[in-house]
């Protein structure tokens, strides 16, 4: 069987026209008659989604109106877990492909209304849309006008019409927090802080900075040295349990040294012990028995106020 697929593989290369290229990929582009899906570039070479989004993205566009695509059943579909699947239809939605809303039933269930668009540039330019609307997958696919054969029907007012907009699920992410910054950058702790930057790929390979990230990250581990970290501490807040694999090295650094800065260490005031207040003791009356307070022994109030009386 192997040989008769290389032999056959190579009668099709014969058959590619023009010359083949002498490095990267090869295309064999055989005609497909059933059982196909069209992907679109866009989606397929998106610059911003990463390979996990535009994986379910194909898949989701592959799938019959009404499949399930919700977490747990694509996580019990591939090898991804909830989390990565997760965050790819994030990604999806922050891009337009993906949109998921609650609607109520007229039986006052709630469900999630999933609408797939394979063309979000066509849909918010206003193309025409073909529906299909089984729920709980509801696939939108934008085609060109066909051309008019009958006579146009009357018009109908715009208003009778409403042009139909998807609910936004984007949240709007909170401004970045600002690097900390030391009370004096010294030439000593820029000195410091730039030498701990730059040595960090030697205790995780995955952090390689650019000489301009360590400059721009110079402030924040000069915060760090002067609250007294120690620079074992702030490697090890910097190397540990790094995500893999990490896209953009310098960001990470910059999120935990603004997330994690220590705070400064206390004073000597602040760790001084509590002085407590004196307690008096108790005694026991030498008249009485009765317990009472008092810093040296003797009667109790009552039974000095009997000998004052005697007296």
């Amino acid at each position: 069987m192997d040989t008769q697929h290389d032999i056959a593989l190579t009668r099709a290369l014969a058959e590619v026209p023009g010359p083949l290229p002498l490095s990267g990929v090869i295309h064999l582009a055989i005609p497909h008659t059933s059982r196909f899906t069209v992907v679109g570039n866009h989606l397929a070479q998106h610059p911003e989604l990463s390979l996990t989004a535009i994986g379910i993205g194909v898949h989701i566009q592959s799938l019959p109106a009404g499949s399930q695509v919700s977490i747990k059943a694509l996580a019990a579909r591939f090898a991804e877990g909830e989390t990565t699947i997760a965050a790819a239809l994030r990604e999806l939605e922050t891009h337009g492909y993906l949109h998921r809303t609650r609607e109520r039933l007229p039986n006052g269930r709630m469900i999630t209304r999933t609408v797939f668009c394979n063309r979000p540039g066509a849909l918010l330019r206003g193309g025409a849309v073909v529906p299909v609307t089984v729920a709980p997958v509801t696939v939108v696919t934008p085609v060109a006008p066909a051309p008019v054969l009958a006579p146009e029907p009357t018009p109908v007012p715009e208003e009778a019409h409403p042009p139909v907009r998807l609910p936004s699920r984007i949240a709007p992410k909170p401004p970045r927090r600002p690097l900390p910054l030391p009370r004096e950058l010294t030439s000593e702790l820029r000195r410091a802080a730039s030498a701990l930057l730059a040595d960090l790929r030697r205790h995780a390979p995955e952090l390689v900075l650019s000489e301009d990230d360590v400059e721009e990250l110079v402030p924040g581990a000069a915060a760090w040295l002067e609250r007294g970290a120690h620079p074992d501490a702030i490697r090890h807040a910097l190397t540990t349990e790094l995500p893999q694999p990490p896209k953009y090295p310098a960001k990470i650094v910059r999120h935990r040294l603004t997330a994690l800065l220590p705070p400064p260490l206390p004073g000597s005031q602040e760790l001084a012990p509590v002085r407590r207040t004196p307690v008096t003791p108790f005694q026991t009356c030498e008249g009485c028995d009765r317990a009472f307070r008092s810093p040296a022994p003797g009667h109790c109030r009552d039974c000095r106020a009997q000998y004052w009386e005697a007296a």
